[in-house]
């Protein structure tokens, strides 16, 4: 009798770091399912990827409340057993606290925080009664480093990230589930494009940003050496280990000097 498949779903697979982790999870024989809301996009890395390993896909917007459930509730009824998550899915708000909606707000609350919270907590059990599974939390260096003036929650959201890993870790590291916080710095993707600061960016000098391939492949070998926490780059992570180092009113005067370089902070 043959084995069944036990797939690793990423969401947010349809661009960017979460297309760059879904290929290099199928380069390394990982069944796949892929979730985001361009069903184009999700068709053609389906179409790339099956020759390699099983791959799936669904199309959902985490922004919906009720997507988490829907979400677990297809998996099931297709009978695909999930082993692994990475929740990837994620964007930028531009602009100061006050300028975008509250339900602008709500919405990226839901896609940041409370969907991954709400799907880890649905499949993490299956994940448990077989002692084996892994959770990778794609964060952000700006997780580690002081708020920015713009983008007001993005960092705030990408900081509950990576203690929500840690305690996953410290809950479930006995029960043979690996969770890690990837903390990538700049890489190269459309993000900048949909945020409105690819301009901004593009002046920043090139040792500063990484490319998404190389930001999947250290994750995922992170992810698998046990690594709760864990930041690409060395560039990076002299960044961080900055941060830790200087008093905090002096990393917070650096970041608000340096904000309009990387931040839409319109009113």
């Amino acid at each position: 009798m043959s084995q069944p498949t036990h797939y690793l779903l990423i969401t947010g697979a349809s661009a960017g770091i979460g297309t760059a982790l879904a290929r290099e999870y199928a380069k390394r024989g990982q069944a796949l399912i892929l979730l985001a809301r361009r069903k184009d996009r999700l068709q053609a890395l389906r179409d790339e990827l099956s020759a390699q390993v099983p791959c799936e896909i669904l199309v959902a917007d985490l922004a919906d409340p009720e997507a988490p459930r829907r979400i677990v509730d297809m998996l099931q009824q297709n009978h695909w057993l999930v082993r692994g998550l990475v929740n990837n899915a994620g964007y930028g708000l531009p602009g100061k606290f006050h300028a975008p909606s509250w339900e602008d707000h709500a919405r990226f609350l839901q896609v940041m925080v409370t969907s991954v919270c709400e799907l880890t907590w649905r499949l993490l059990p299956e994940m448990q009664a077989r002692r084996d599974g892994e959770i990778l939390n794609v964060a952000s260096l700006a997780g580690h480093v002081p708020g920015s003036a713009g983008h007001t929650l993005y960092a705030a959201s990408k900081a509950f990230m990576i203690k929500f890993s840690e305690s996953l870790a410290l809950e479930n590291g006995a029960l043979g589930i690996k969770v890690c916080a990837l903390c990538p710095g700049f890489t190269y993707s459309e993000f900048h494009d949909v945020t409105g600061t690819r301009s901004q960016v593009a002046q920043m000098p090139s040792w500063m940003w990484m490319h998404a391939e190389d930001v999947a492949r250290q994750g995922i070998d992170a992810l698998r050496q046990g690594r709760v926490v864990f930041v690409p780059g060395k560039i990076n992570r002299m960044i961080k280990a900055l941060t830790q180092m200087l008093p905090d009113r002096w990393m917070l005067a650096l970041v608000q000097r340096q904000s309009k370089n990387f931040r839409a902070i319109h009113d």
